[in-house]
Formats: C-alpha cells, structure tokens, sequence
C-alpha cells in the first residue's frame, strides 16, 4: 500500500477503533493484523500490550518511541540485564507509563522470553503453536464482534504464565495476537482486512 493510497482512503474504509488519530490510523494501515515472526518485534509488542492494561492503547502507542529509546530498542537481553537502579531511572522517565510493576515485569519478562527463546529455537515458534502456526480469522462486522479473549489467548496465558510471564492474562494475550497477526480482526468492510488475509496465505 502507498502513502498516497492510504490518503485517499476515509476512516469509513478504517477499522473504527484507529479512527480520529493519525498515528492510530498510520498503525493501522501499517502494522495491526500483519503475521509477525520476528522475535524482537514479538518481544516488543508483549511488553507494551502488558504496559497498556487498565489503559488505552491509544495511550501506549504514542509513548512506544519513547519505550523503544528507554528499553535499548526493546533488545531482550539488555531489558532481561536491568537492576534496580534501571527500574528506578526508568519511574523518572515521563515518556513512560511509570508503573513500577510493570516496569519491573518488562525485565521479568525478557528472562522468561529468553528461556523460552532457548528452549524452542525462538519465540516465535512457540507462541505461534497457539495457533498451530497459521494466522485465525475474524468475521468482525463491528466493535461489538471483537471478542476481549479466546480460548486460544487463554492458553497462552495460562502457559505464559507458567514460564514465569507477568501482565499476561487473556484479555492481554488476544490483544497481542491480534497486534502480530495471530488472528486477523480488521471489520470485514476494513479496506486491511483483505491484504492480511493475502499477507496470512501467503
């Protein structure tokens, strides 16, 4: 998709949650439902679904450049390195959600995703197993479809959780598929809604 294509488009042709905000739309078009295998990027999209709970993810993706410089590019084994004195000069950070347990779970949460890393060769393919390696699909007419968890997103958290994983119930999982690609929830009138269906196939 071009830049001027995605111009020409109305948010009527968008997804309603992306709509009235340019950086939204812009992740939207770009990011949101595209099958995601790359570790670094999985890593990355774990911690900011656990930094948005309670919040909107609105909120979080206009403070992800900030997390990206403040979390050494979201590198698992710097974040899985950072001790207490990190944690309390990332709280003075304003750029940041200064939560300090989640804060504190982003470092947890590097050490849990590197064993598992070793473990199964890469993270991505354990996490894709939930969905037996190929991406879901949504039949999402409207917001009122979307669904807060499955039951594939609540397997995930209970496993997560076992491998020692925080903020990662099932509501925060599903947000994550739907983030990497793990399902495709973009409406069926969503002009995306087809190119992750082709991205998903091919």
């Amino acid at each position: 998709m071009t830049a001027a294509h995605a111009d020409s488009l109305t948010d009527a042709q968008r997804c309603p949650w992306c709509r009235g905000d340019p950086l939204s739309r812009l992740y939207h078009d770009q990011e949101w439902g595209v099958p995601c295998r790359e570790d670094t990027t999985l890593f990355e999209f774990l911690i900011l679904e656990g930094a948005q709970a309670g919040l909107s993810w609105r909120t979080v993706l206009h403070k992800r450049d900030n997390y990206r410089r403040a979390l050494d590019g979201f590198d698992p084994y710097k974040v899985a390195a950072y001790d207490p004195q990190k944690i309390h000069l990332l709280l003075q950070d304003a750029g940041l959600i200064r939560n300090r347990m989640k804060l504190e779970s982003a470092v947890i949460n590097a050490n849990a995703f590197l064993r598992v890393r070793d473990s199964y060769g890469s993270f991505a393919e354990f996490i894709w197993s939930f969905v037996e390696g190929q991406p879901l699909t949504g039949q999402i007419r409207s917001p009122a479809d979307l669904p807060v968890s499955t039951p594939q997103s609540e397997a995930m958290a209970r496993v997560l959780k076992k491998k020692g994983f925080r903020f990662v119930g099932g509501t925060i999982c599903y947000a994550f598929m739907q983030a990497t690609g793990m399902v495709n929830d973009h409406q069926l009138d969503c002009f995306r809604y087809t190119a992750c269906q082709q991205l998903a196939s091919g």
